[in-house]
């Protein structure tokens, strides 16, 4: 009767523990929050006590979105197209992003991977060969309603009709950016943006030019009062049609209501009350107009001495130019140096996405 007793617990255990794996891992809607596996070939420790995993030495790395941003000190990528092919000078930004700062976790959100089944979701670093053998890269879905909650975006992301949107991809990831930094603090950077030394700030916005700041590149601690009023004027403010209001226009704006801006002077960053107001050259020593000189041949090469990162102005670029081995331009060379794997795939004709 004890041997028949046990028999029957241990067969209703198996059960039990079947039907939760099945409910929490399985289940076709996997939330942002939600446990996402990302195959990380060779890499990953797993932390069992409390169901997380971080990444070392297994083949599979599970933990939580939230896991990973709670740390307030990461760097953000969106990719808020469709797309999961991700370009080459994508792959570098992230790259170089991993490089320059081992010390924090690069992440990486994909709108794309909102209609992929939980299978590939396992399976999405490994899509990419370049990124796999930097341990500090974590992709996840972008899942606009869950980033959005809870800020003063949500209301107006629920009532906006996407599809009479000009900007829709761009003004969505002015939006997300502004939460996402806003709820967990670090570093946001545009895919375009190759890093080259550590930006020695933890707050802080970028001059584009004189009394103009980017949106492309920041850093804000969790729950900064100018993030959250930036959300705040990005709604009560809203104009879709506008290139750039909700973005660069945006956070010029606010930023003129906390001080009068003096234009730069040589290559000295400002002070915006508690702000670190950056100057030009750390991300923008060539200007958007001038973009196309990324892509062409210098008789002597520029040593960006005063830079943290370049900006490689994709917007600007219709003509859809991208890096070529052996051109011998600015950009392979930026290649070279700062997305070497990236680089030496693309040298051997080797796929950058299988």
């Amino acid at each position: 009767m004890i041997k028949t007793l046990r028999i029957f617990l241990v067969m209703l255990f198996m059960a039990a523990a079947g039907f939760l794996y099945k409910v929490t891992y399985k289940g076709s809607n996997i939330s942002y929050f939600s446990y996402i596996f990302i195959e990380n070939m060779g890499h990953g420790t797993v932390n069992q006590s409390d169901g997380a995993m971080t990444v070392g030495t297994t083949k599979h790395s599970k933990f939580t979105a939230e896991d990973i941003l709670s740390g307030g000190n990461n760097i953000i990528f969106l990719e808020t197209s469709e797309r999961l092919q991700l370009p080459s000078l994508v792959l570098c930004a992230i790259e170089s992003a991993a490089q320059v700062y081992p010390d924090r976790s690069v992440v990486v959100f994909m709108k794309g991977l909102n209609h992929t089944d939980a299978e590939d979701r396992e399976k999405v670093l490994s899509h990419y060969p370049s990124l796999l053998s930097l341990d500090n890269i974590h992709i996840f879905p972008l899942i606009m309603e869950d980033i959005f909650n809870n800020t003063p975006l949500f209301n107006w992301y629920k009532k906006i009709n996407t599809t009479l949107e000009r900007y829709w991809i761009h003004v969505s990831s002015d939006g997300c950016r502004l939460a996402l930094i806003w709820k967990y603090g670090g570093m946001y950077m545009d895919t375009d943006i190759i890093s080259m030394r550590p930006i020695p700030h933890m707050v802080f916005l970028a001059g584009e030019s004189n009394q103009y700041s980017s949106n492309g590149v920041f850093g804000f601690s969790p729950h900064h009062n100018y993030t959250w009023t930036c959300m705040e004027d990005f709604v009560q403010n809203y104009d879709g049609n506008g290139w750039g209001h909700q973005g660069p226009h945006l956070f010029t704006r606010v930023l003129k209501t906390m001080c009068t801006l003096p234009n730069f002077n040589n290559t000295e960053d400002i002070m915006c009350g508690n702000i670190p107001f950056l100057n030009p050259e750390r991300f923008y020593p060539i200007k958007y107009y001038s973009w196309e000189k990324y892509y062409t041949v210098w008789k002597e090469l520029p040593t960006f001495n005063q830079s943290y990162a370049l900006h490689l102005w994709n917007f600007m670029n219709h003509k859809h130019k991208s890096m070529l081995p052996g051109s011998n331009t600015l950009v392979e060379h930026l290649y070279q140096q700062h997305c070497p794997t990236t680089y030496a795939a693309l040298q051997r004709n080797e796929s950058i996405y299988i």
